[in-house]
């Protein structure tokens, strides 16, 4: 049985993942996100049921090395330092076309061949639920076919305009795809999480 590739996203009201480019540069994230302790540790849990995590290059920028480093600094709450052992802890790919290696066991892909292709094999050869961070990743995985699921985090606040959850399609039309809804969950700081599951024909 194949893996489950999940794009994770934190998303407002009207469908954006952040109002100006560069916004989620740090840990804390744009002040129109609101993450509390309870959320936070809803990451976490969700993040350690996770079999392997994808990045694009700018997710991994963001991550490493603030997570990692983040595993020894006191400063930082326990639900913080616990989330860096969890990431730094479980497998991950990197797609990228300049990079050929990276630390935390972690795979390179894409800089000799198809991302796209070596993804698709990668989620036929694994099981359980796959992590999936960056909207430009994630827009093409759901092209090709191969987003499973949508885990949405959708925050309260209205963004007016942005980026939207998906990039455009690099090539022609996007196909509509119809969803299902696995899991709703809601937070006292109004952010409500869905599971989508994504119908295909």
């Amino acid at each position: 049985m194949s893996a489950r590739f999940v794009y994770w996203m934190n998303v407002s009201v009207d469908g954006y993942i952040e109002r100006a480019p560069g916004e989620h540069s740090g840990p804390d994230g744009p002040d129109w996100v609101s993450i509390d302790e309870e959320l936070h540790r809803e990451f976490n849990r969700r993040a350690a049921g996770m079999t392997l995590s994808v990045e694009g290059r700018v997710v991994r920028d963001m991550m490493d090395p603030y997570w990692p480093d983040a595993r020894s600094d006191e400063s930082l709450s326990a639900v913080e330092r616990e989330y860096a052992e969890i990431y730094v802890a479980q497998p991950k790919v990197l797609v990228s076309r300049t990079r050929t290696s990276a630390g935390h066991d972690t795979r390179v892909i894409g800089s000799d061949g198809d991302a796209i292709e070596q993804l698709a094999r990668i989620r036929e050869e694994t099981e359980g639920d796959v992590g999936v961070g960056g909207a430009d990743l994630a827009s093409q995985l759901f092209d090709a076919g191969l987003i499973d699921e949508l885990l949405l985090f959708t925050h309260p606040a209205v963004l007016g305009a942005g980026r939207p959850l998906f990039d455009p399609p690099r090539s022609g039309v996007r196909r509509p795809a119809s969803l299902a809804l696995l899991e709703e969950q809601r937070f006292p700081t109004g952010v409500v999480l869905r599971r989508w599951d994504v119908l295909r024909p």
